[in-house]
């Protein structure tokens, strides 16, 4: 073979090689693994944003009621009150569920009552911002706007933000089925995390609730998951550490979760369970609204198991208020 003959049949292959590294280079650049930039990620991290555990306090406290407003702020003064986990020096952030482009009455979005309060609380003890932010599925704009959240929580005060798809970074979750996930920096960056879920059903796991919740804050292609559903919610569980959750039951999507639509499936639950601990909480809502246990929802098997709080909320005596 000549040299030209030799270029002639190389060159292509070669070139073909390459295109394949880049083409998978830009799939795990997307897909959140970030193979990439291997080199510059962190070591396993968690974000661990829990404050001192208090026994005067309950761990879960579920409030009943008709006022949303009323409700919330009677379960975290229960909790200690909210200058029990928020000061002056705090960046807050309030994670709701604002997944999809639905209407409040549809159940499938955190009520935007509830985060309202949150927010309001929150700054009457002098955090120094507070900031609303979701990785919604459907469109951004739309799903903030509709669900009501955007503009209750900006007339409370807070900063929302919509995503950026620019802005988020690789990090070694440490898990055992997440390793290196590309997260939203702002979870990142904040001192204080609130996760404030809606209870619904989920056509894959029975229920979508607290732990789920924490789905919305990853980059790429969060549907993969699925395959592994609830060792990914159980990694997520160790990966963040919330100050501490309130569980919006207001509306209960009942039938055809996580994205509804139809408002024969949405059932009054008028309640609020808020606590420090996000297990327990899944575990009594999951229960209480879906006839749910940690057989049918075994990632609070998982996650009782690796000590990331306790599925026998019963233990945790929770103290029920009916206002």
């Amino acid at each position: 073979m000549d040299r030209r003959e030799f270029i002639k049949r190389t060159v292509p292959a070669t070139a073909m090689g390459l295109a394949t590294i880049g083409v998978t280079w830009f799939f795990d650049e997307r897909d959140g693994r970030g193979s990439g930039r291997d080199a510059k990620i962190e070591e396993a991290k968690i974000i661990n944003l829990a404050v001192p555990e208090d026994l005067s306090f309950p761990k879960i406290v579920v409030v009943n009621g008709d006022n949303p407003s009323l409700m919330v702020e009677t379960a975290i003064n229960e909790l200690g009150g909210i200058r029990r986990f928020i000061n002056s020096t705090d960046t807050v952030l309030v994670k709701p569920n604002i997944g999809w482009d639905r209407v409040p009455e549809q159940a499938a979005n955190t009520n935007p009552e509830v985060v309202k309060t949150i927010v309001k609380l929150c700054l009457s003890a002098g955090a120094k911002k507070v900031i609303v932010t979701d990785i919604s599925c459907n469109e951004y704009v739309r799903c903030f706007s509709r669900s009501g959240i955007k503009e209750a929580a900006e007339s409370a005060g807070a900063t929302v933000e919509l995503p950026n798809d620019a802005f988020f970074k690789d990090v070694n979750m440490g898990g055992d089925v997440l390793g290196v996930r590309s997260v939203y920096r702002l979870y990142l960056e904040a001192t204080k995390i609130i996760n404030v879920p809606i209870a619904k059903h989920h056509s894959l796991t029975g229920a979508t609730l607290g732990l789920k919740n924490w789905y919305g804050i990853l980059g790429g292609r969060r549907n993969q998951l699925h395959q592994h559903i609830n060792e990914s919610i159980a990694d997520l569980a160790n990966f963040i550490r919330p100050t501490f959750v309130v569980m919006d039951a207001i509306r209960v999507l009942k039938k055809n979760g996580p994205q509804g639509g139809n408002l024969s499936d949405v059932m009054q639950g008028n309640c609020i369970i808020a606590g420090t601990d996000q297990v327990a909480i899944d575990a009594y809502t999951a229960e209480k609204f879906f006839d749910l246990n940690e057989h049918q929802l075994s990632y609070l098997d998982i996650t009782h198991s690796k000590g990331l709080g306790n599925k026998n909320y019963h233990e945790l005596s929770p103290k029920e208020i009916k206002l």
